[in-house]
């Protein structure tokens, strides 16, 4: 029994050296880790597959933010299902005849549901000067962290966005943000997720009729739906599809993986009573 004791002991002050020393050998290879709001933190740098830097956000396990590192492409979009959503977003922006920022029409108002990385507020407030963004973040840490280190503060020193209005940056809970809001959106993006759990009521009959409620005419909803396309895997897709589909005329979605419907990707969802022309790859569902 004593051994027994004294080799947990020894085992105990092992294990406790190893995770003191972690965040150290982390360091070691580039990586910086954290405690946020949903688990561990962890902020890389990679490459893409055609070899350019970029800066990878992982959360609890789950990357939630990429961006690119080299100074000309940081308010681009590494992501490609925030290009989808910029492409609707810049669509609507054109339609309306303000997407040079040229004119006295109504700006485009957008709320982003979840910062991360803050890729689409980053790159909206650089290219889309008619959106007035306001992005919702539950987690203060993160809007440091991307403050910090993905480029925000730079974006913002450069654009003036903040400063002017067009991009407003709230710590809060997205859904109760929205629910209080007095003035519709355009365009309603939900990006915000904890690990493979969407925030808030997003395959529900309820969050579909808030989206509904705070949508302005002709406005459109938009989240990243992050799930197989078939299979077992695939239910989120299919409960955003029919809770959304008994609020909206029109719902479609681009899969990240077009060839591969039983891989898991960020599959971009999109559902509005307007009548939009359909991406590349597009699957309508109505």
């Amino acid at each position: 029994m004593k051994e027994l004791i004294v080799g947990l002991v020894v085992l105990t002050v092992i294990c406790t050296a190893v995770l003191a020393a972690l965040p150290w050998l982390l360091r070691r290879r580039g990586v910086d880790m954290l405690h946020t709001k949903f688990g561990l933190t962890l902020i890389f740098d990679s490459e893409d597959l055609d070899h350019t830097p970029v800066r990878l956000l992982n959360v609890n396990g789950t990357f939630q933010s990429a961006c690119y590192v080299p100074e000309g492409l940081r308010f681009e979009l590494a992501c490609v299902y925030h290009r989808e959503m910029a492409a609707v977003i810049e669509g609507l922006a054109a339609a309306r005849g303000t997407g040079s920022g040229v004119g006295e029409a109504r700006p485009i108002r957008v709320l982003v549901m979840g910062g991360g990385g803050y890729s689409l507020p980053k790159y909206l407030a650089a290219h889309v000067p008619a959106a007035k963004v306001d992005v919702v973040e539950v987690d203060p840490a993160i809007t440091k962290l991307a403050r910090e280190r993905f480029f925000l503060d730079e974006c913002l020193e450069k654009t003036g966005a903040e400063k002017n209005g067009r991009l407003r940056l709230v710590n809060d809970d997205a859904w109760a943000f929205l629910r209080a809001a007095d003035d519709p959106y355009d365009v309603i993006v939900n990006d915000a997720f904890s690990g493979r759990r969407p925030l808030g009521p997003l395959e529900t009959d309820e969050g579909a009729r808030v989206i509904s409620e705070h949508l302005a005419a002709g406005g459109v909803y938009l989240a990243n739906v992050r799930c197989a396309r078939e299979g077992r895997r695939a239910r989120p897709l299919r409960e955003v599809e029919e809770a959304f589909g008994r609020e909206f005329a029109h719902i479609w979605y681009v899969p990240e993986w077009p060839e591969e419907p039983e891989k898991p990707g960020n599959n971009t969802l999109a559902a509005t009573d307007a009548t939009l022309p359909l991406p590349d790859d597009a699957v309508e569902v109505r």
